[in-house]
Order: C-alpha cells, then structure tokens, then sequence
C-alpha cells in the first residue's frame, strides 16, 4: 500500500507528520514515488489564520483529484474546528488535532475494509502529552522532540487555544531519554518544539521550567547541539540565559513571538508584554549569546492599526536589529475576538505594510549576513551536491562550503563571502 502525507502549518506539524510516517511503516504503507497515485492520502491541516484554512481546504481537493480512490484522511488544527468542511470535501476520515496512532490506524481499517471515521475530540478535555516517537523521517541529520503542547494566551488573533487545548508537557526525565536514544542513533542536532514552550512545565509536578528540561536535555545528549523552536519572550530573563548558556550545547537562534512593535496594538492582540520589555528581552539574550540570530514573526494591518502604529513598528524592528522575520499580513480568523473587532485594515493597506516591512526586515538579513563574514562558525551539514556540501550555522544561517562526504558532521567553517542569502567559505583549519 503507497500513502502520500502533507502538512500545512508550524513544526509541531511537522513532528507529528513524521510521527505518522514512522506509524504507516509499520503497518507495511509505503511512500508513494513523485507522480505515483497513491492507495491513502493524509493532509494534516493548518488553522492559525482564515488563509491557512483556505490553503488546507485548496490542498485536500488537489490531492484528493490526484489520487482517485485513495482514502483520503484529514487531520490537525483545521479539521479540529471545521469538521463538516472537510467532510463536504469527501474525506473518508476525518480526525483533529490529536490522537495520531489512532489516525493511522483508521487509514489502515479504511483501505482494508472500506471504513469510514470521523472522530473529533474535546481540545480542552485533554489532560496528557500525546507520546509520539522523536526523531526524522529518512534518517535526516536534524530531529524534532515536542516538549509541550496546548496554549492558554488566548491572543485576540489567534484559534490555536481551541483547536491545541490545554497546556501538557513532556516531563524531563521522558525528555531526556527520548535525547539520549537520538543521540545514540547519529542526530547531532535536536530542536525542542511545542505549541508555546515557554509554558513548559505548569502542568507537571513541582512545576519545572523550560530551562530545566533544556538542562536534562542537554545533560543526556552529549553530541548533539540543541535548538529551541518558537518562544514567547516571557520566557527571558537573567537566570534563563545564565543556565542554557551554561549547558554549551544551545544553537544561537532565536525566534520570539513579536506580532507587532507597536504598544497600542500589542494591548489590542492581548499580548503579554510591551516593546520596552521586548528590547529587554534581545538585549539579555545578546549578552548572553554574543552574535546570536533573532528571529520573528510579524502581522501587519491588524484592526485600528494606524500609519503611526506601522511606523512606530518599523522604527522598533529596526531598533531591534533582526536576523530574519517572517511578516504577514493579518487574516481574519473567524472565532476570534479579532475578527469582530471595529476599524478593519482594507486588503490593499494589509498587503502594502507587509511588503513595506518585509523589505525593511529583507534589508537587516542581507546587513546580518554581512556581519557573519570573517566569522567561524559551527555548521551541521545536511546535503551534498555537485561538488558542494550544505548547511546550517548554529545561528541557523544557510552555508555552502565546496567538499564531500561532510553530511551529518559538525565542522566550524571560517566565512569568507556571502552568495545571494548564503554564506560560504571553507573548513576552519
């Protein structure tokens, strides 16, 4: 039997993606080849803006089309809320955002005996971390670890606390010894992902934080480097700095939840936190990761935002000096307290503030690469291919260096050039 699985959305898809794989091998699934029609297809969906949803609905009709007579199964963050959708759609079994095993085992019972599933669960009725195995799919050089899932912010733009449920969290001792066996397996490299990280923790006894599960983490996998995925800059402070630097093992990267850097509309998105504790927050991590990439997300045209809030943000992101954002344009998600909000942004003003900051955030990438030249910096690599190999700094920028035979190692790599948005050079003598 040949299956074909896509994922929309955040890495937290990804990793339950390749949960999923690993699920259908054991049931003898095969992947299905470049242009193959396949027996079983699996969308796991994204729900995080009205344009996720649109997309997620666009991808389970082309797949569905490609592959007539596959059963076509539909899960995650979409499905979770809009169940009837992508019933009307034809999918034969519809989950939401839980429960993957069992997924895969009603995609099994679908292509033996033709039965079909619907089962969509209570998000805030869930009490445990769902188990999946970590690692990659394909034997990749990088695994994923969740650590934590659900979201309780409640930020007026966001669905994800109705589709994620409550906060459950890994505990650290299950952490590390998922760490110890990737590390025994070859991974030199662990990113610890979850919906919102940053509340690691609260729900386990005595309440362990997230740099003590970085801490177990690292203290298990003495080979592998380790990454953090998206945080919420609440997380930041002094004593979390001083002890993930500590541990040596931390990627400089950090990608922080900004949204806007405007005050006013930061209260608007209820996020908790201002832009003078933002800067804070990079300013502690600088100094405790000297040279370090900042990264972010951003929403521009969100309701009653004015051309002073937009150029109060650019003056902020520029003050910030960011290695890389992603910039959106806000979507309005139905179910929100956002999208009933007064003074909607027409379409044309969203799309032409994203673009206007994206060049702006485009001119501080090309400015941090720059600054990487003359560096040395320590690379994973992940491919090799006509005559180069390719990877990722710890700060997580792109570098080509010409050489074979590198792929899974890590190799400090002096930077001599920067090519496009790459950085290239050679091993480090």
């Amino acid at each position: 039997m040949k299956y074909i699985i896509s994922t929309l959305g955040c890495k937290v898809n990804q990793y339950e993606t390749q949960a999923m794989e690993g699920f259908l091998t054991e049931r003898g699934f095969e992947r299905a080849a470049p242009g193959e029609i396949a027996d079983a297809v699996i969308v796991n969906t994204c729900a995080v803006t009205a344009e996720s949803g649109r997309k997620s609905r666009q991808l389970i009709r082309r797949l569905r089309d490609e592959n007539p007579g596959a059963v076509l199964a539909v899960c995650g963050c979409y499905s979770q809320i809009e169940p009837d959708a992508v019933q009307e759609i034809g999918a034969d079994v519809i989950f939401g955002a839980a429960d993957r095993k069992k997924l895969v085992d009603a995609v099994a019972a679908a292509c033996k005996e033709g039965e079909k599933r619907r089962e969509i669960d209570e998000p805030f009725k869930r009490r445990e971390l769902e188990r999946l195995p970590a690692g990659a799919v394909d034997h990749r050089t990088r695994a994923m670890l969740k650590i934590q899932d659900g979201c309780v912010n409640f930020c007026s733009y966001c669905i994800i606390p109705y589709t994620r449920g409550r906060l459950r969290s890994l505990p650290p001792e299950e952490a590390a010894a998922e760490a110890a066996r990737l590390d025994a397996e070859g991974y030199r490299e662990i990113v610890l992902t979850g919906i919102e990280v940053a509340s690691y923790g609260v729900d386990l006894p005595g309440k362990p934080g997230l740099a003590d599960v970085i801490e177990a983490v690292a203290a298990a996998s003495p080979h592998m480097r380790i990454r953090l995925g998206s945080l919420e800059p609440t997380v930041i402070t002094e004593d979390f700095c001083r002890r993930l630097a500590a541990t040596g093992k931390l990627c400089r990267h950090f990608h922080l939840s900004l949204q806007s850097g405007c005050d006013r509309t930061l209260k608007a998105m209820n996020r908790k936190y201002d832009t003078a504790a933002f800067f804070e927050k990079t300013e502690l991590l600088r100094k405790h990761f000297p040279g370090c990439a900042l990264t972010g997300d951003l929403i521009e045209g969100f309701p009653g935002e004015t051309e002073e809030d937009f150029n109060a943000t650019c003056a902020f992101l520029w003050k910030c000096r960011f290695a890389a954002m992603h910039v959106f344009p806000y979507s309005r998600r139905p179910g929100t307290p956002a999208d009933s909000m007064p003074d909607q942004c027409p379409k044309r003003v969203k799309e032409e503030r994203a673009h206007e900051a994206q060049r702006l955030c485009d001119s501080m990438h090309r400015d941090y690469l720059r600054g990487c030249v003359g560096q040395t910096l320590p690379v994973l690599f992940e491919s090799e291919e006509d005559g180069f190999c390719t990877g990722h700094s710890d700060t997580y920028m792109p570098v080509k260096i010409r050489g074979t035979a590198l792929r899974g190692q890590l190799r400090d790599v002096l930077v001599d050039r920067v090519e496009g948005g790459t950085l290239c050079g050679s091993i480090a003598e």
